[in-house]
C-alpha cells in the first residue's frame, strides 16, 4: 500500500520541513516537497514526528505491566500507542521473582497480538538493585544476582526480555553483565549506589545505559577526605553511556535536564515515561508489588511523600515538557524521544527518514494526538 501524509510542519531531525512523506511496504520511502501520488492524508497545520519510543513504562490506562494478563497488557499498549508510542518496552517492577517470571511470560504472549506491533519487549527492573537506593521497588524482594533464577527465565523465554536493569556494585566480576550482553539484552545500571570502579567494570562488561539518571543513582561520597564518584558523575564522564531521564517535569527540573543534555549530547539523552498504571486514569493512589504510593502535584509519590514512586505521564506530556518548558526544539525533543532510544536497541524507527519503518505520531499545536500509524497501519485517529 503506498500512502502520503502531508504537512507544513514534518519534524525531520534537521528541522521543520514543508512536503510529503510517502510510505510503501511500511516503510518510509520518500521525503519530498514535491506532491507524489497515491492516498493523500491532509495533516497540514499539524506536526508530523517519528512516532515515540518509550523504553520505560509500569504501565498505563489503569493496567500494570507486572500484574497485568496478556490482554490486560495488550489493552496498557494500546493505551500508551494513542498518545503516540509507536515502540513500547513494559516495565516488570522488582517482587518475587515467581511473580516477576510470570509477567514476563504473559508479555511474551502479549507480543503475538497484532493489535501491539508496538511491544519490543520487557524491561526488567530488579530484582538486582541496591537496598540503599531501592525508591519505589520493593526492597523485601531485593537480592543480588543469582544465576539459577536468571539463566532459567531467559533460556525459557527466548528473546522477550531486551532490558535489565541492575546494580552493578552487586555484580562484583561482571558476570551478570557479561550474561546479558551475550544474550542480546541490553545492560543498565539502576536503583545502584555504585562507585566509579563499580560502572567501569560494568562497562568493560557492555553496561551501556543508566536508568533514570538522578533518580536512585549515587554521586560522589568521601570516605576519609578521599572523594569516589558515583554513578551521576560516571554516567557524565564515560562517553559509552547514555543517559535515560524521565521528562515529566516533575522528577527532573528543567534546568537539571538542560545541564544533562549540555553535559551528555542530545544525541546520548533517552526520554522515558517511567509511567506507572495509575497514567491516564482517575485513580489517586495504588500499590505496586506490594509498595503504596499516592497521586498528588502530578506525580506518584510514597505514600509518606519521602520519594517519587514514579510518574503519571504519557510520551505526549514528555514532549510538551521538553519543548514548553525545557526549552528544546521539536527536532531536539523527538531526539531524546525516539531517535536515541530506538538506536539503544537497534531499531529501524526513530526518525522520519528515507528507509526506516513508518512509526509516525500527527499532534496539534497543543501536541494532542491526532493520529498514530505504526509500520504505516493506521492504528488511532482523535475523533475530537
Amino acid at each position: 500500500m503506498r500512502r502520503i501524509i502531508k504537512s507544513n510542519l514534518i519534524v525531520l531531525p534537521s528541522g521543520i520541513f514543508d512536503g510529503f512523506i510517502v510510505i510503501e511496504d511500511g516503510k518510509i520511502a520518500e521525503i519530498t516537497e514535491k506532491a507524489p501520488e497515491g492516498e493523500m492524508i491532509d495533516a497540514t497545520g499539524n506536526y508530523v514526528m517519528a512516532g515515540f519510543v518509550d523504553i520505560h513504562t509500569h504501565g498505563g490506562g489503569g493496567f500494570s505491566f507486572t500484574e497485568a494478563s496478556p490482554d490486560e497488557i495488550v489493552d496498557g499498549c494500546v493505551f500508551h500507542m494513542t498518545h503516540g508510542t509507536t515502540t513500547i518496552v513494559p516495565t516488570v517492577t522488582t517482587g518475587a521473582f515467581p511473580i516477576m517470571r510470570e509477567a514476563v511470560k504473559n508479555i511474551q504472549i502479549a507480543k503475538k497480538n497484532p493489535l501491539v506491533r508496538n511491544l519490543l519487549g520487557a524491561h526488567m527492573e530488579g530484582p538486582y538493585l541496591s537496598p540503599a537506593q531501592c525508591g519505589a521497588q520493593a526492597p523485601g524482594h531485593i537480592t543480588e544476582p543469582k544465576p539459577e533464577e536468571y539463566i532459567s527465565l531467559v533460556e525459557e523465554t527466548g528473546n522477550t526480555i531486551v532490558r535489565w536493569t541492575y546494580a552493578p556494585e552487586r555484580d562484583k566480576d561482571g558476570e551478570f553483565c557479561r550474561f546479558l550482553k551475550e544474550h542480546g539484552i541490553l545492560a543498565s545500571a539502576g536503583h545502584t549506589d555504585a562507585k566509579y570502579s563499580d560502572m567501569a567494570l560494568a562497562i568493560e562488561n557492555g553496561l551501556s545505559l543508566v536508568t533514570h539518571l538522578y533518580s536512585c543513582t549515587s554521586t560522589v561520597t568521601r570516605d576519609h577526605g578521599f572523594r569516589s564518584l558515583g554513578v551521576i558523575e560516571s554516567t557524565f564522564l564515560r562517553d559509552e553511556l547514555c543517559a535515560e531521564i524521565i521528562a515529566d517535569g516533575k522528577h527532573l527540573p528543567p534546568d537539571l535536564v538542560r545541564m544533562i543534555v549540555k553535559i551528555k549530547g542530545i544525541d546520548n539523552v533517552a526520554a522515558v515515561t517511567d509511567s506507572l498504571c495509575v497514567a491516564g486514569s482517575p485513580a489517586t493512589s495504588g500499590v505496586m508489588s506490594g509498595v503504596e504510593y499516592i497521586v498528588e502535584d502530578g506525580v506518584a509519590k510514597l505514600s509518606d511523600r519521602s520519594a517519587f514512586a514514579g510518574s503519571v505521564a504519557t510520551a505526549d506530556v514528555l514532549l510538551r515538557t521538553l519543548v514548553n518548558e525545557c526549552g528544546f526544539t521539536l527536532s531536539e525533543a523527538s531526539t531524546m524521544l525516539s531517535a536515541t532510544p530506538a538506536r539503544l536497541f537497534g531499531l529501524n524507527t526513530g526518525k522520519l527518514e528515507v528507509g526506516l519503518d513508518s512509526d509516525i505520531v500527527v499532534l496539534n499545536k497543543d501536541f494532542e494526538v491526532q493520529q498514530v500509524f505504526v509500520r504505516s497501519t493506521h492504528t488511532y485517529k482523535n475523533q475530537d
